[in-house]
């Protein structure tokens, strides 16, 4: 991915070494059978914090927010390829929801260690990254790309930016309502709330394919085998390949994303067709 030279954005903020303890990623001070345990409650990625930190059951206030943070060292490499990646996506869902309402608002990125206060609870670094819609903020610590590349067996800069594009994904989802009307309907103790779970997390990958779709139209950017970076990673942390490799068995039933097939399936549908409408999981007869 030839990401360098490219816009940053300036809505990236640091809070690492400002964190409030906790685990960190990538550091060697957390163990696999600690990732593994976050895996297996579907807790690594991407999974809606609004559940993911108890807010759902009012297990928890939401924590008091932080004052302002800093940006990020301007030597910083891997700050500066987040950076870059979100300045992308929002050029992307700019264009692709303009006249929509007040348009698109761009969320903040949070780049943190160990722990961070988020408006939809205390985040820690062992539920990989998560985007909060309360703040409408993205919280990523870098060591998770680490444990992606080391542990979880998907590396490459474009798993990385995959991974970003999800989160953006969720924020889209939010600004257009989804994630609310997914929300009240498991409140309402609709059934099968895990399958909503999973179709809102399926839709997220298509969103995410939809910027690769508009990204590679713009910039051409991507290099051979990029594409295949992000299906992979899309592979390594579907459900049944997660459950599999850490507890030996699967259990559709605790589904909270996907299957490996379905993740690649969704990416693959939005990079291909580039249209957010191709997107709507909730209407598929099977996700």
């Amino acid at each position: 991915m030839r990401w360098e030279g490219h816009r940053q954005s300036s809505n990236v903020e640091d809070r690492r070494g400002g964190g409030s303890g906790g685990m960190r990623l990538g550091g060697g001070s957390i163990g696999l059978g600690t990732v593994a345990i976050a895996v297996v409650a579907g807790w690594i990625f991407g999974i809606n914090p609004l559940t993911l930190l108890g807010i759902l059951d009012g297990a928890s206030p939401p924590a008091q927010q932080q004052g302002p943070a800093p940006a990020p060292p301007a030597n910083d490499a891997r700050a500066a390829f987040v950076s870059t990646v979100l300045a992308d996506t929002e050029d992307v869902w700019g264009s692709l929801l303009q006249g929509q309402g007040g348009g698109y608002r761009q969320p903040k990125l949070t780049l943190f260690n160990g722990a961070v206060r988020t408006a939809c609870g205390q985040g820690q670094s062992a539920m990989g990254p998560f985007y909060c819609p309360a703040d409408e903020k993205v919280y990523v610590d870098l060591g998770f790309f680490e444990v992606l590349r080391q542990r979880l067996g998907a590396p490459g800069d474009f798993a990385q930016a995959y991974v970003i594009a999800h989160e953006v994904g969720h924020h889209v989802q939010h600004q257009l309502g989804i994630t609310e009307k997914v929300e009240a309907a498991r409140q309402r103790g609709q059934a099968q709330a895990n399958a909503l779970l999973v179709r809102l997390e399926l839709q997220a990958d298509c969103f995410a394919g939809v910027w690769t779709h508009h990204s590679q139209k713009g910039k051409g950017w991507l290099e051979q085998g990029d594409l295949e970076e992000a299906m992979n990673a899309a592979s390594q942390i579907g459900d049944d390949t997660l459950q599999r490799r850490t507890q030996g068995t699967v259990v559709p039933e605790s589904f909270t994303h996907g299957t490996s097939e379905q993740r690649v399936s969704w990416f693959k549908r939005g990079q291909q067709s580039g249209r957010p409408s191709d997107c709507d999981t909730f209407q598929a007869r099977q996700p």
